[in-house]
């Protein structure tokens, strides 16, 4: 007899996050990212902008101060919708990139400075929020 171990409860629902205000409106317009996080610093998609931009210009710790805020501001949005620190947070839901790209952001430049443990932590983090990313 074969013994499944799977979780008796289910798996929390995805969480969806609300639009985000930076995002929807200003940075879809073409707005500066700093002028977008200066009049909605809870965008995280303003945040991951920036932090994109920063990476891709090779200024790693501006880049990793960035994403540590747009992270920091996505987690406060997902507790705030009912995310319980685990769980599906979908990137085909437009809300949610701007968290799961600073996430992504945050991964990088933390290998990038040597911050292995959080790099590993984050990758995990990505994969629990976006399970397709394990495959």
């Amino acid at each position: 007899m074969t013994h499944s171990h799977s979780n008796l409860l289910g798996e929390p629902p995805a969480t969806l996050l609300p639009g985000d205000p930076g995002a929807d409106g200003a940075l879809a317009a073409g707005t500066d990212p700093a002028e977008v996080a200066a009049a909605h610093p809870t965008s995280s998609a303003a945040w991951a902008a920036l932090a994109e931009t920063a990476l891709q210009g090779g200024r790693t710790i501006e880049a990793y101060a960035y994403a540590r805020t747009g992270y920091h501001r996505g987690l406060d949005a997902l507790r705030r919708n009912g995310w319980k620190g685990f769980g599906a947070v979908p990137w085909s839901h437009t809300p949610n990139q701007g968290f799961l790209r600073c996430v992504t952001v945050l991964a990088k430049v933390a290998g990038a400075i040597g911050e292995v443990a959080e790099e590993e932590r984050l990758t995990e983090l990505l994969r629990d929020c976006v399970p397709s990313l394990a495959a």
